[in-house]
């Protein structure tokens, strides 16, 4: 196949939907020889907000230490190859169509398809495998116990902050959340995790405790480094980070710490992709009450032209009610997206007191109202509107996904 006609395969399995469970996604890693070579490290992270800031933390500092890392993130913002990296390199579209080509002819003798994810996830591993990867950071798609990144054995264990997100898939309480999220401990190997509520603390702990992993919570952010990602929540991310690579037995200096968060990147979180507009993909109230404090300092005083969209299944009200004091109007469109929420819905989950309102059939409709206002803009709300947005900023071909 092409790379065209292999990412379209790709893309079409997204009708088999989130099948959680991991004998499928271990068949398959199994039958494509992609479990991880013979002594290379692998560092997994789970949680509701911050995973894709903290695994780019754990990559880069890996990187300035000398390691060869692979990077397996998602969701991608504008093209599928963000989501596999190796030392900060995305997969060349031709290695991408031809291990794709593979792997669909393995598929078709699976008697249940294997999923996007599950596909996804293989792709990397063998990539990194083959790109002779000492260090493999992951991270999951959703929740933990039954996701397939599970399948891969992991060398120390993440947590970042939990909060409520997927309970349709995961639980509608803290606990039952947490107790997902601590399915991807590994009997005796460390864990490291960001302080959390009492509720999700107690979980990990006895999830810990059961499965004999040593466990620790970051008491403090990391402190006296500059990091290139905005907002201070980002140094409980790189304390998270540089904990982490520490318990899976990484020499690290000051210097390299230093130079691996300074250079991290990590596009479409409270990114300023241009002066005065934002782009960040906050798409629940935790993450929401996050950007607010950090557009609060960086624009103190100010009001957003604040463009939204969301998916289903998501606390839109709950976002709405944190984002809304931030902007002076906001700009309501539909995101490309199967899951899109129609910017009429939108409109009557605002909070009564919202700020004056506009809806738009198009995000590019919306971003050029609410750019002719003068103030900042802010485009928020899911992360498949900020890669929508983020590819018509920078005149890059979109590859819209539903996963």
């Amino acid at each position: 196949m092409t790379y065209r006609e292999a990412i379209d395969w790709l893309f079409s399995t997204q009708t088999f939907g989130i099948k959680l469970g991991l004998d499928g996604a271990r068949r398959l890693l199994r039958e494509y020889l992609a479990f991880p070579a013979h002594g290379t490290k692998v560092i997994h992270v789970a949680g509701t907000n911050g995973k894709g800031s903290t695994c780019a933390m754990i990559d880069s500092i890996a990187r300035a230490c000398g390691r060869r890392t692979g990077l397996f993130t998602s969701p991608h913002l504008i093209d599928y190859r963000e989501r596999i990296k190796v030392s900060g390199q995305e997969i060349p579209e031709d290695a991408c169509a031809a291990m794709l080509t593979s792997l669909r002819e393995i598929c078709e003798g699976f008697e249940h398809h294997p999923t996007f994810f599950e596909i996804s996830l293989a792709l990397a591993m063998r990539w990194f495998r083959e790109r002779e990867c000492e260090w493999i950071i992951l991270e999951t798609g959703m929740g933990g116990r039954l996701d397939a990144t599970t399948a891969v054995p992991a060398d120390v264990c993440v947590v970042t902050p939990i909060g409520l997100d997927h309970m349709q898939w995961l639980g509608d309480t803290l606990e039952a959340i947490a107790a997902e999220k601590a399915g991807i401990f590994v009997p005796g190997k460390p864990v490291v995790s960001s302080p959390q509520e009492p509720p999700a603390r107690f979980v990990l702990e006895k999830e810990a405790n059961e499965t004999r992993a040593p466990i620790e919570f970051i008491e403090e952010p990391l402190g006296g480094y500059p990091i290139g990602l905005a907002g201070e929540h980002q140094k409980w991310n790189a304390a998270l980070a540089v904990t982490a690579l520490h318990r899976a037995g990484l020499p690290l200096n000051s210097d390299s710490v230093r130079y691996g968060l300074a250079h991290v990147s990590w596009p479409g979180r409270f990114e300023e992709i241009l002066p005065g507009i934002v782009l960040d993909g906050a798409h629940n109230p935790h993450a929401a009450r996050v950007l607010a404090a950090t557009w609060n300092s960086r624009f103190p005083g100010k009001k957003a032209s604040l463009v939204f969209s969301a998916v289903a299944a998501k606390d839109i009200a709950g976002i709405l009610e944190i984002l809304s004091p931030l902007a002076s109007r906001i700009f309501l469109c539909p995101v490309d997206s199967p899951r899109a929420v129609c910017a009429e819905e939108l409109a009557g989950l605002l909070p009564p007191d919202a700020p004056p309102y506009e809806i738009f059939g198009s995000f590019q409709a919306a971003f050029a109202a609410a750019r002719a206002g003068g103030a900042p803009v802010l485009v928020a709300g899911s992360l498949f509107l900020v890669g929508e947005a983020r590819a018509f900023l920078t005149g890059r071909g979109f590859q819209p996904s539903a996963q």
